[in-house]
């Protein structure tokens, strides 16, 4: 695939910023397939679903693999919804442009707060879980320092990958895709030819879990799985200044990440579960790491370790996506001054094209979250548990500024529209989105105390509260002359 750009391209994608307000520094060096590598990197089949998948065989049994249908619907609607807006606002940033174009500043600050908090979470949690397939990799136990200093050479190799740039970043989101996608097929596909135990009726039985209630909400609860697995499809348009033509391109790459990584993941569960000899011991707590036993049995000692490496590049390349995600929204924070520390976040280099002040808050501040888990490992994971609510609730903070911009007169202006459809998405987006979040939201462990049973709604609330302090405090948004809030017509007087 030639990688070049015509002059007139760059000139026409040049004029369409500059009709928003913005002149870039970056470089268009992203191709399309790369743009897509990006969010399907982000998305990772192969790290959501070997991260959770003892924990949902455990609560809902086979079944819990149709949560990757219905949450992948779910998502498919809101990718349709943020198409629209890329199409029309390409602006490098994300979620935080989106909503300041379709409202304003203050909602737009909230939600860039939100988003950004929540990525750099997840890029902890990330790295930090690649932590005992290192240890299994190379055969050493694993510790909380095992885990923090692996944690940390996986955060300095994706910093520097994203330091070299937009053509480097867009190179290894390409390998790492295609080693990820190989290794999806490759293993899935053994397993249900040498190892597969069961057929596809398992998938309707749930061996008794959820115990004697109700099974609808030991399905929601081992659903998460699917909620957890599909974002990173909005990491493609937080690089729309690097992507050449990216009010068609961009739209495109969001909805093949949600389609081909959801297949994706779809498989590699659905071939772990007819590949599980014993369910019930799953169920019951005997098999507490279902994936590694069946890699054992499946591969044996060498080969084992070969999908382990394949593993540990989706880890990385995982981190890797979501760090030029945070890095992008962070500088397009300081380009518009919005935030205390603006001067520095907006710092570009001319030499890479990339934000290095924005990509050292990217590498930093997860550094820090893991670090502590020296302290104390249950506060990690009391802030980790942030991170999935958080990118929803930003998620459903744009849907809802485009269904009250819609409902106000926006008409969609990009080179994607919806057209009449566009009401009826945006609201089943919006539901849908809601109702994930009540379901990431909801008690699970009465018999722990309430903090900890409430932890993750708790946890948004202590983000949300300490964005609205600092937005008391600081008013720095209200200094910012960018362009906002003009999705929705203005009325002239006559």
């Amino acid at each position: 695939m030639s990688t070049s750009i015509s002059p007139e391209r760059n000139d026409s994608d040049a004029a369409h910023l500059a009709s928003l307000g913005y002149q870039s520094e970056f470089k268009r060096d992203m191709t399309p397939w790369a743009n897509f590598s990006l969010g399907f990197t982000y998305l990772s089949p192969v790290v959501g679903v070997y991260s959770l998948f003892a924990y949902a065989l455990a609560t809902g049994g086979p079944p819990m693999i149709w949560s990757f249908v219905i949450v992948g619907v779910g998502q498919f609607l809101v990718a349709l919804i943020f198409s629209e807006v890329v199409a029309q606002y390409p602006v490098v940033g994300g979620v935080y442009p989106w909503a300041r174009r379709l409202w304003g500043r203050r909602y737009a600050w909230m939600t860039g707060w939100v988003y950004l908090v929540a990525l750099l979470v997840t890029i902890a949690s990330v790295v930090y879980g690649a932590g005992p397939y290192i240890a299994a990799t190379f055969g050493f136990t694993a510790t909380v320092d095992t885990a923090i200093i692996c944690s940390l050479a996986i955060l300095a190799v994706a910093t520097i990958v994203n330091f070299m740039g937009t053509k480097v970043l867009a190179t290894a989101a390409i390998i790492g895709f295609t080693a990820e996608i190989i290794g999806a097929l490759a293993v899935g596909g053994w397993l249900l030819l040498t190892h597969r135990y069961h057929g596809l009726d398992v998938l309707f039985d749930s061996f008794g879990a959820g115990g004697g209630g109700s099974y609808m909400w030991a399905f929601a609860a081992a659903g998460l799985i699917g909620v957890y697995q599909y974002y990173g499809f909005e990491a493609c348009g937080d690089v729309a200044e690097e992507v050449p033509d990216p009010g068609r391109l961009i739209p495109k790459a969001m909805r093949r990440t949600i389609y081909i990584g959801g297949a994706a993941a779809t498989f590699v569960c659905l071939a772990l579960v007819l590949s599980v000899a014993d369910i019930p011991a799953v169920i019951a707590g005997q098999d507490t790491d279902p994936v590694s036993t069946l890699l054992d049995q499946a591969f044996g000692p060498v080969a084992s370790k070969i999908v382990l490496a394949i593993v540990l590049i989706s880890f990385l390349s995982c981190a890797m996506s979501l760090q030029a995600a945070a890095s992008r929204l962070a500088y397009s924070y300081g380009r518009d001054d919005m935030i205390m520390g603006s001067r520095f976040l907006k710092k570009f280099s001319q030499k890479r094209h990339v934000p290095p002040y924005a990509l050292l808050v990217a590498a930093v501040v997860p550094a820090v979250i893991v670090i502590g888990s020296k302290v104390s490992e249950n506060a990690l994971a009391k802030v980790i548990s942030f991170a999935a609510l958080g990118i929803y609730l930003a998620f459903q903070m744009v849907v809802l500024a485009a269904l009250r911009a819609r409902l106000k007169g926006w008409q969609p202006s990009g080179k994607y529209r919806l057209g009449r459809w566009g009401l009826p998405v945006n609201i089943a987006a919006l539901v849908y989105g809601v109702i994930a979040m009540v379901n990431m939201s909801w008690p699970r462990t009465p018999g722990a105390p309430w903090y900890d049973n409430y932890i993750v709604p708790l946890s948004g609330a202590v983000v949300i509260a300490i964005g609205a302090v600092y937005m008391l405090v600081h008013r720095t948004y209200g200094r910012s002359d960018a362009p906002y809030d003009d999705a929705i017509p203005k009325k002239t007087n006559v």
